[in-house]
Protein backbone atom coordinates (compact mmCIF):
# COMPACT_ATOMS: atom_id res chain seq x y z
CA UNK A 1 0.00 0.00 0.00
CA UNK A 2 2.82 2.47 1.13
CA UNK A 3 4.93 1.53 -2.08
CA UNK A 4 2.18 2.31 -4.68
CA UNK A 5 0.80 5.56 -2.21
CA UNK A 6 4.71 6.82 -2.79
CA UNK A 7 5.24 5.71 -6.22
CA UNK A 8 6.37 8.07 -8.80
CA UNK A 9 3.02 8.78 -10.83
CA UNK A 10 4.94 9.59 -13.85
CA UNK A 11 8.03 7.79 -15.17
CA UNK A 12 10.58 10.29 -17.18
CA UNK A 13 14.04 9.67 -18.56
CA UNK A 14 16.95 12.52 -19.39
CA UNK A 15 19.59 11.96 -21.31
CA UNK A 16 21.85 14.11 -18.80
CA UNK A 17 21.65 15.08 -15.39
CA UNK A 18 19.70 18.26 -15.49
CA UNK A 19 18.85 19.80 -19.30
CA UNK A 20 21.57 19.58 -21.59
CA UNK A 21 22.50 23.10 -21.74
CA UNK A 22 24.82 22.87 -18.71
CA UNK A 23 27.57 21.03 -20.89
CA UNK A 24 30.07 22.53 -22.39
CA UNK A 25 33.63 21.38 -23.77
CA UNK A 26 34.15 25.54 -23.91
CA UNK A 27 34.84 25.10 -19.90
CA UNK A 28 38.15 22.34 -20.38
CA UNK A 29 38.99 24.80 -23.40
CA UNK A 30 39.30 27.98 -21.30
CA UNK A 31 40.75 26.10 -18.32
CA UNK A 32 43.30 24.50 -20.88
CA UNK A 33 43.86 27.94 -22.73
CA UNK A 34 44.59 29.38 -19.04
CA UNK A 35 47.63 26.50 -18.86
CA UNK A 36 48.63 27.38 -21.79
CA UNK A 37 49.13 30.57 -20.92
CA UNK A 38 50.70 30.84 -17.93
CA UNK A 39 53.74 28.10 -19.03
CA UNK A 40 54.03 31.03 -22.01
CA UNK A 41 54.50 33.59 -18.85
CA UNK A 42 56.35 31.19 -16.70
CA UNK A 43 59.31 30.51 -19.59
CA UNK A 44 59.29 34.09 -19.94
CA UNK A 45 59.92 35.53 -16.61
CA UNK A 46 62.57 34.04 -14.16
CA UNK A 47 61.63 35.57 -10.89
CA UNK A 48 61.35 32.00 -8.67
CA UNK A 49 58.67 33.58 -7.13
CA UNK A 50 56.15 34.20 -10.06
CA UNK A 51 57.41 30.86 -11.27
CA UNK A 52 56.01 29.10 -8.06
CA UNK A 53 52.70 31.03 -7.90
CA UNK A 54 52.37 30.18 -11.92
CA UNK A 55 52.84 26.82 -10.75
CA UNK A 56 50.76 26.74 -8.86
CA UNK A 57 47.67 28.59 -10.52
CA UNK A 58 49.03 26.31 -13.77
CA UNK A 59 48.24 22.75 -11.98
CA UNK A 60 44.62 24.57 -10.54
CA UNK A 61 43.63 24.98 -13.83
CA UNK A 62 44.64 21.56 -15.16
CA UNK A 63 43.08 19.97 -12.81
CA UNK A 64 39.67 22.23 -13.40
CA UNK A 65 40.35 20.91 -17.09
CA UNK A 66 40.24 17.84 -16.49
CA UNK A 67 37.68 17.91 -14.45
CA UNK A 68 35.43 19.36 -16.87
CA UNK A 69 36.30 16.44 -19.25
CA UNK A 70 35.78 14.01 -17.25
CA UNK A 71 32.29 15.18 -16.70
CA UNK A 72 30.96 15.29 -20.22
CA UNK A 73 32.55 11.60 -20.38
CA UNK A 74 30.42 10.11 -16.93
CA UNK A 75 27.44 12.55 -17.27
CA UNK A 76 27.29 13.47 -20.98
CA UNK A 77 28.11 11.17 -23.15
CA UNK A 78 26.15 7.89 -23.37
CA UNK A 79 25.98 4.34 -25.67
CA UNK A 80 24.33 6.04 -28.66
CA UNK A 81 27.61 8.39 -29.11
CA UNK A 82 30.27 5.77 -27.83
CA UNK A 83 28.59 3.63 -30.77
CA UNK A 84 28.65 6.35 -33.29
CA UNK A 85 32.33 7.46 -32.63
CA UNK A 86 34.25 4.39 -31.51
CA UNK A 87 37.31 6.26 -30.93
CA UNK A 88 35.63 8.84 -27.97
CA UNK A 89 36.74 6.71 -25.01
CA UNK A 90 40.02 6.74 -26.30
CA UNK A 91 40.11 10.43 -27.50
CA UNK A 92 38.79 11.57 -23.59
CA UNK A 93 41.49 8.73 -22.32
CA UNK A 94 44.24 11.18 -24.59
CA UNK A 95 42.65 13.93 -23.40
CA UNK A 96 43.02 13.64 -19.92
CA UNK A 97 46.54 12.58 -19.86
CA UNK A 98 47.04 15.14 -22.13
CA UNK A 99 45.85 17.36 -19.28
CA UNK A 100 48.00 15.90 -16.61
CA UNK A 101 51.45 16.03 -18.94
CA UNK A 102 50.76 19.84 -19.38
CA UNK A 103 49.66 20.34 -15.20
CA UNK A 104 53.00 18.80 -14.83
CA UNK A 105 55.24 20.60 -17.25
CA UNK A 106 56.56 24.85 -18.21
CA UNK A 107 56.73 23.70 -22.20
CA UNK A 108 53.68 25.59 -23.98
CA UNK A 109 53.52 22.84 -26.40
CA UNK A 110 51.91 20.54 -24.03
CA UNK A 111 49.59 22.47 -23.14
CA UNK A 112 49.18 23.22 -26.80
CA UNK A 113 48.40 19.30 -27.17
CA UNK A 114 45.67 19.35 -24.62
CA UNK A 115 44.17 21.83 -26.61
CA UNK A 116 44.39 19.93 -29.51
CA UNK A 117 42.87 16.98 -27.69
CA UNK A 118 40.05 19.25 -26.49
CA UNK A 119 39.00 20.50 -29.98
CA UNK A 120 38.05 17.07 -30.98
CA UNK A 121 36.21 16.43 -28.02
CA UNK A 122 34.54 19.82 -28.60
CA UNK A 123 33.72 18.28 -32.06
CA UNK A 124 31.95 15.60 -31.44
CA UNK A 125 30.28 17.44 -28.51
CA UNK A 126 28.56 19.75 -30.98
CA UNK A 127 28.09 17.18 -33.87
CA UNK A 128 25.95 15.13 -30.77
CA UNK A 129 23.94 18.31 -29.90
CA UNK A 130 23.23 18.45 -33.68
CA UNK A 131 21.48 14.59 -33.05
Amino acid sequence: MLSRLFAPKVQVSAHCDLPCGVYDPAQARIEAESVKAIQEKYQANDDPHFRARATTIKEERAELAKHHVSVLWSDYFKPPHFEKYPDLHQLVNDTLKALSTAKGSTDPATGQKALDYIAQVDKIFWETKKG
